[in-house]
């Protein structure tokens, strides 16, 4: 989600809580962008990140320390100069901006009280860090914005500060009775949307301060509206609901009523929010104490996960190149299996010439013959510069020919039929990888079926990756292949006889392996095991996905075989959901 003036507002609520009378212990500016303030406040200490990289500006609250560099940069030691020991004032945001002035009380050289004011400013490529004196002139900033850079304002030392109004956006805390300002009204709400054709989610984020895309979506959605239905045709009544709703959540704001959450499709975190995102009903909401914890929280788990992708995107161009092959290897086989379907018809065809052969008049272009396997009249074309034994002869040519073609396409398409599905599962198995060491059995497994060749000299990777561990709510421990050589470790050495193997039918994903410990599973273990199997699987975007489960001594592997691969012929299947967010993971 973007980080918008509501998620600025929760922060500067709970900044104004946790630091509002504290003083600055220790300044660091472990990047070049970035400070880490050590406050301390009420018996408590406290670490303030304020980021203004261009890519990913944060503001929050950690316990997390950073290393600093040997040698303070220049920001840094004049921040050092004034700030050292401040006692901070308040924490404000103007309007619904996405800035944070953090308000500072300190003593000047000559003993004086004196105040000045650090300001974050929160926007993407334009993210900033300045440092001002109680008339808002500029002292310095973390970046330094010249007329050259921009022509909007300048950020320089001795320039005066200000928030560049280049949007002609609305404060949209106005449409509060609360507002201690001018207030909007539901005409002015009017005018503003229906001067904007473009979709009503757009038009909302494009006329208000403070509102992320998402946020806009959300509005509409809780007002009932199709948000990309252009906001210059909504009728009186989708007007009024969509006012409300925007009226309602900025009450929130200004209240301060905040519930910060992470929402996850399964084990990854797809957004962040400050208020309810009901838009996301489908996800699984986890709530947390504070913005902070939200956004360390968020931030670090999908670091996890971009950080993985990227590594795998090497071994996922390996495999999507040589899945694609294979699939357009099995298409042409499959037409050239069509084509051999005419072979019995060609060897019909020989055997009624050779039985009704010696009627035919001599430069005839075709016969008619009783099909005795048909009881049916047919006409056989003839090639009229060949004999009858001749046109017999090179039907029976065409037919042994398709038969041999039919013979080897048979036995090859099973091979690329077997190998497609190993590809899939290797992807799969990609998929769900979660750490490096996940990674060093899925290349070992593609070094081993020949896609990636073993540099000279080097040994087989040492296996450190385990399988997730699970366990369900009445206390069976469950076992989550990630991928196929786990998955064949786990079903034919860690498993034993009466244990309960399930899978996903007929797509590629994980084995899952329940351990009776030689007692009855209750329905709700199995029920929970085979959602394990659908969140681990190809189809864990489906409504529905139906598993095969099967005790583990009924499971065979054929002679041969690739990972992963096996055979069962008696099973129980059941159609299950893939939410696994209330099973219990003992171990990633």
């Amino acid at each position: 989600m973007a980080f918008d003036g509501i998620t600025i507002a929760n922060i500067v609520a709970e900044l104004k809580e946790t630091l509002s009378g504290g003083r600055i212990y220790k300044i660091a500016q472990p990047e070049s962008d970035e400070l880490l303030l050590t406050i301390k406040n009420n018996g408590s200490q406290y670490r303030l990140l304020l980021s203004a990289d261009a890519s990913l500006p944060l503001v929050y609250l950690t316990q997390s320390n950073k290393q600093s560099p040997m040698t303070a940069p220049g920001f840094c030691m004049l921040l050092r100069k004034h700030l050292q020991n401040a006692r901070i004032l308040t924490v404000t945001q103007p309007g619904l901006e996405r800035i944070l002035h953090l308000e500072l009380e300190h003593l000047n050289e000559l003993g004086d009280l004196c105040r000045k004011k650090l300001i974050v400013e929160v926007m993407g490529k334009h993210s900033n860090i300045i440092f001002c004196d109680e008339t808002d002139r500029i002292i310095d900033s973390i970046k330094h914005i010249s007329g050259m850079i921009s022509s909007v304002r300048e950020v320089l030392p001795g320039r005066d500060y200000f928030i560049p109004q280049t949007q002609n956006k609305w404060n949209p805390l106005r449409f509060c009775p609360q507002y201690t300002g001018d207030i909007l009204t539901y005409g002015d709400f009017c005018g503003h949307m229906r001067s904007k054709p473009m979709a009503s989610y757009k038009a909302l984020y494009s006329s208000y301060t403070g509102l992320s895309p998402i946020i806009a979506q959300e509005l509409c959605y809780r007002s009932c509206i199709d948000a990309d239905l252009p906001a210059n045709v909504l009728e009186d009544a989708a007007l009024h609901a969509l006012h409300d709703a925007l009226a309602k959540m900025m009450q929130q704001v200004i209240e301060g009523t905040f519930t910060p959450s992470i929402l996850y499709d399964g084990r990854e975190p797809i957004e962040f929010s400050s208020l309810p995102l009901t838009l996301y009903a489908d996800k699984t909401s986890k709530p947390c104490d504070s913005i902070s914890s939200v956004l360390e929280q968020y931030y670090a788990e999908r670091s996890v996960v971009t950080r993985i992708r990227q590594k795998s995107v090497d071994l996922r161009k390996i495999v999507q190149t040589a899945l694609e092959r294979n699939v357009k290897k099995y298409d042409l086989q499959i037409r050239q299996m069509q084509d051999t379907e005419k072979k019995d018809k060609y060897k019909i065809y020989g055997e009624l010439i050779n039985t009704y052969g010696y009627h035919i008049a001599s430069g005839a272009k075709s016969m008619e013959a009783l099909n005795y396997y048909t009881n049916k009249t047919i006409t056989i074309p003839l090639d009229p510069t060949l004999t009858p034994q001749e046109n017999s002869q090179k039907y029976f040519e065409r037919y042994g020919k398709l038969k041999r073609t039919y013979e080897a396409l048979s036995e090859l398409t099973v091979q690329v039929k077997e190998e497609i599905e190993h590809l899939e599962s290797i992807l799969a198995s990609l998929d769900i990888a979660m750490q490096e060491e996940d990674l060093v059995q899925i290349k070992e497994e593609l070094i081993e079926s020949g896609y990636i060749r073993r540099k000279g000299g080097t040994k087989k990777a040492k296996t450190t990756s385990r399988p997730f561990h699970y366990l369900s709510s009445d206390g069976f421990h469950m076992y989550v292949g990630k991928n196929n050589f786990q998955n064949d470790e786990l079903t034919f050495k860690f498993a034993t006889g009466n244990d309960w193997w399930f899978h996903a039918k007929k797509k590629a994903g994980s084995h899952v392996i329940v351990k009776t410990e030689g007692q009855e599973l209750p329905d709700r273990t199995f029920e929970e095991a085979a959602r394990l199997a659908a969140y681990y699987s190809k189809g864990r975007d489906q409504a529905k996905v139906e598993i095969d489960y099967i005790q583990k001594k009924h499971v065979k592997k054929p002679a041969g075989a690739k990972p992963g691969f096996v055979v069962y012929y008696t099973n129980y299947s059941m159609a299950i959901d893939s939410d696994i967010s209330t099973i219990e993971q003992v171990s990633k």
